[in-house]
């Protein structure tokens, strides 16, 4: 009999709180290599907040979470955790890309130069190396005669497939996408969603934060509908979306289809 394999990411009982208000309030989750996760809900929910803390950018309050095995951000010593320093931390996040809704591309930067950045500076890749790579990810995203461009010079599609070169760059375990295509316009939200697709038929694994149904419907394995900081139904996306069984998912979908 084989032995299932372990979830790459493992969520338990996990709370966050901001002041008073109880944003995350006991997320249960298995994700597993291979996965593509969509979570979707209204504004407020909790989605970004719990994809900000599997990168360890948002500390949790209970619960634990958990990348391969090993907490995140944080080190076992015998019966205590201890926060990661901040060279071991930039050492985790380079498991985990992340793309935001905003780019957060260097300025100051060419495209390039933007996707070199991590490889040189965290994981010690000559320059030489970390460029020829880069050369081969714009290529990947459709932009490879982009390099030379300032962010400035590119639009809202084409800096979002930078951010997404510079994220594989690193060569993660998993990468998360927050909301990717909701601050481009709509003619640009077709380039992207085609560069993630053609990253979930590699096999990488992906938790999207998205409105975008279309996508989930057709490129998740898995799908989650969030409200309040719960979970509140999850399974095979084409069944949830086609036939949720939650009276609050229905209401959701029925106003966003």
């Amino acid at each position: 009999m084989t032995t299932p394999a372990a979830p790459l990411v493992r969520a338990q009982k996990v709370h966050k709180s901001f002041g008073q208000v109880e944003v995350l309030r006991g997320i249960d989750l298995d994700v597993y290599s291979g996965d593509v996760l969509c979570i979707i809900g209204p504004s407020g929910s909790g989605k970004s907040t719990f994809l900000r803390c599997i990168n360890h950018l948002e500390k949790i309050d209970s619960g634990l979470l958990m990348l391969d095995g090993k907490p995140i951000g944080y080190r076992r010593r015998g019966n205590t955790l201890r926060e990661l320093k901040d060279r071991d931390l930039a050492t985790f996040r380079s498991q985990v890309g992340m793309v935001f809704q905003h780019f957060n591309l260097f300025p100051h930067k060419t495209a390039l130069q933007n996707i070199t950045e991590g490889p040189i500076r965290v994981k010690g890749i000559s320059p030489t190396a970390a460029r020829a790579e880069a050369e081969q990810l714009l290529e990947r995203v459709g932009l490879a005669k982009f390099g030379a461009k300032y962010p400035r010079q590119l639009s809202g599609g084409q800096q979002q497939r930078v951010a997404i070169a510079r994220a594989l760059a690193m060569h993660p375990k998993l990468l998360l996408f927050d909301e990717p295509t909701s601050a481009l316009d709509p003619e640009l939200v077709g380039e992207v969603l085609e560069v993630m697709r053609d990253l979930a038929r590699d096999g990488m694994t992906m938790i999207v934060v998205t409105h975008e149904i279309g996508f989930a419907r057709e490129a998740a394995s898995n799908l989650i509908f969030m409200d309040e900081g719960i979970i509140i139904e999850q399974g095979d996306p084409r069944e949830v979306i086609s036939n949720p069984h939650h009276e609050r998912t229905k209401a959701f979908l029925s106003a966003v289809l």
